[in-house]
């Protein structure tokens, strides 16, 4: 998503961190290992200009000294092996042009205003995939983002939504952000 709207990022031994603030609902860096130097993780992000975020993915970060709070803490949803469930009838398709992208960013954004944040540019990334699950009638139903090794799962807000066995039903009104990736962290701060 970064990249999409030129954001340069960089895997550090500890964290992943943009130096500059990245796009709305993503963070600025994500720690990859259990105890990261909070002083050097802070130094790799733009903490001037405000909003700035962290996933913490382990829980173990105290940033209060440089002005963070805790703004919500999650855990690992895990479904097991099992019976199965059924599937929802969507057809599913990679969205592969500008036209297609904006109409899955409307169904993700609902009117609330943020359907620019999923650019054409992120068509041109060879290493992302725009997934969108359509109802019967067409429309975008369910969809993710698959960056890497990373799925972000999008519901778009729908009274009608389906209730499916995909990476994540995450939504909105179950009190989750409009994008939720699938590798929940424990905790974020802001």
């Amino acid at each position: 998503m970064g990249r999409a709207h030129g954001v340069a990022s960089a895997f550090g031994g500890e964290a992943w961190a943009a130096a500059r603030r990245t796009p709305v609902y993503s963070p600025d860096a994500v720690t990859l290992e259990p105890g990261a130097d909070p002083a050097a993780l802070v130094a790799r992000i733009d903490t001037v200009s405000p909003g700035a975020s962290v996933k913490d993915s382990f829980a173990d970060l105290d940033l209060t000294g440089a002005g963070f709070r805790v703004l919500f803490e999650a855990e690992w949803i895990h479904r097991p092996a099992g019976v199965p469930v059924t599937a929802p009838d969507l057809a599913w398709d990679a969205v592969r042009d500008p036209d297609a992208l904006r109409d899955w960013a409307r169904a993700w954004d609902d009117g609330g205003g943020n359907a620019g944040l999923f650019r054409p540019a992120l068509l041109d990334d060879p290493e992302t995939v725009v997934l969108a699950g359509r109802s019967a009638d067409g429309r975008v139903a369910v969809g993710a983002v698959a960056a890497g090794a990373v799925t972000w799962s999008v519901c778009p807000t729908s009274s009608a939504r389906p209730t499916w066995p995909g990476p994540s039903s995450c939504t909105r009104s179950a009190g989750c952000s409009p994008v939720c990736p699938s590798w929940v962290t424990s905790r974020a701060t802001t």
